[in-house]
């Protein structure tokens, strides 16, 4: 279970989002409603805690803590950039 973060999700981080050296992206779980699956994965720049999984990748530091990676169910999550969006995947 780790987090991989692609050289274009950090680039997009540091153009569109302001991110810099330093900076810490927590990755956390947030009920998005029904459907197949009623969570999605939200983004904020906050500082770790209780970290369990952590990357670093262009300066800029990813994180989930401890009470978020159930979610992962074991699997690794995939931060990309594509067509200028950031995308979160479990592979």
């Amino acid at each position: 279970m780790q987090i991989k973060v692609t050289e274009a999700a950090s680039d997009l981080f540091r153009k569109d989002w302001g991110f810099g050296d330093g900076d810490h992206v927590r990755i956390f779980v947030r009920y998005s409603g029904g459907g197949e699956d009623a969570f999605s994965f939200g983004i904020i720049k906050d500082t770790p805690h209780y970290p369990a999984v952590t990357a670093e990748a262009g300066g800029i530091t990813f994180f989930m803590e401890e009470k978020d990676v159930w979610y992962l169910d074991g699997k690794d999550l995939r931060v990309d950039g594509i067509a200028e969006e950031i995308v979160l995947n479990r592979l």
